[in-house]
Order: structure tokens, then C-alpha cells, then sequence
């Protein structure tokens, strides 16, 4: 049935938001450069490889050793009113209708975070991976990552249909408010390193 909602909500949403995205689009080629999507292997159910799509909201500036500058320094203000909005995330309809995510579900995550989980942590891959998931309904990058994980799992354990409603509900709200998007004084999530288990 969870399949068979994703197809139904993900299909129509796709062909109603692409006149955006393809305006969207459009603006990061002339903003940005190319390319215009970004793609990055994630982890998807049981831990399964997947090629995560968005839309590309950072600049690839580098060192002068070609490493990538600092988020705070690649994301413009044209990157941050998108993903303020979501904008960058509607190419993801396109994972959720390869079966690479569902539109509910954890967020999938680094490849190289897959080591550092606890037994427990790692249960969020029990679940296909989603747009949008219950952590990001109360909190998103506001929170820290234990409590992440902890919503995950939480969700993972008591996911319903019903739920999933629930939180889709929140989730517009949430993205109409532009809540959650920076944790701190970092524009994104800063980066996982493992659980402090002292």
C-alpha cells in the first residue's frame, strides 16, 4: 500500500512541479554553472547503494590543493533561498518513482556514516529511505543527530499509513515556515562523527 501511495502522489506531483523546476533549472545554470544536478550515492533500504537526485544548490569553488571550500562559503544566497524552500529537493519525486525512496521515511544519509551507527542507529535502514521523515518534522538540521536518530528509529518502530499522512501534513507546513534548515552556526548539518557513548 506505501508503494503504491508513493506512485500515486509522486507521479502527479512530479508533473505538476516540473514548469518550476525547469525554471529552477534554468536560474542554476546562469547562477551556478553547470551541473545542474547533483547526484551522490546514499545508503537506501538494508543499506543498498542508491543515487540520491537534487537539485544543485552549492558552487564547486576549491582550494588551491582542489579541495571544496566550506559549505558556508559554496552556498550563495540564490542556494540558500532554495533550499529554504525545499526547492532543490523536488528532483528526489524521481527516486521515489525509481523505488529509491519512499516519500516518507529517515533521510538518507553519508555512505561514510554507515561505520560510525550504533546497532541501534542502523535500524533506520530497515525502512526505504524518504523525502521527508518524522526528524525532519521536528527539528530537520536544528537538531542534534542523536535526536535524529532517535525520531528515526522511533518512526521505524511505529509507522503507519496514517503517520505517514501526519507527517507529510507537517512537512508542508514546516517548508511554508522554512523551519529547521541551518543547525547552529553551520548552514547545514555539520557532519556526523559518531556517537559519544561515555
Amino acid at each position: 500500500m506505501k508503494r503504491l501511495f508513493d506512485l500515486l502522489v509522486a507521479i502527479p506531483l512530479l508533473l505538476l512541479f516540473l514548469p518550476i523546476m525547469g525554471v529552477v533549472a534554468l536560474l542554476i545554470k546562469l547562477k551556478l554553472g553547470s551541473p545542474i544536478i547533483f547526484k551522490q550515492q546514499r545508503p537506501g533500504l538494508h543499506e543498498k547503494p542508491i543515487l540520491l537526485l537534487k537539485l544543485r544548490s552549492m558552487t564547486d569553488e576549491r582550494d588551491s590543493e582542489g579541495n571544496l571550500l566550506p559549505d558556508a562559503i559554496r552556498l550563495t544566497p540564490f542556494g540558500q533561498f532554495l533550499r529554504k524552500y525545499s526547492l532543490d529537493e523536488f528532483l528526489q519525486l524521481v527516486n521515489v518513482i525509481k523505488g529509491d525512496l519512499s516519500l516518507v521515511g529517515p533521510r538518507p544519509l553519508l555512505m561514510d556514516y554507515l561505520p560510525l551507527y550504533t546497532e541501534e542507529q542502523a535500524k533506520r535502514h530497515l525502512v526505504r529511505p524518504g523525502i521527508t521523515g518524522w526528524a525532519q518534522v521536528h527539528g530537520r538540521n536544528a537538531i542534534s543527530w542523536e535526536e535524529k536518530f532517535k525520531l528515526d528509529i522511533w518512526y521505524v518502530e511505529n509507522r503507519s499509513f496514517m503517520l505517514d499522512l501526519k507527517i507529510l501534513a507537517m512537512t508542508v507546513g514546516k517548508v511554508l515556515k522554512s523551519e529547521g534548515v541551518s543547525h547552529g552556526n553551520h548552514v547545514t548539518m555539520e557532519k556526523f562523527s559518531g556517537s559519544n557513548l561515555s
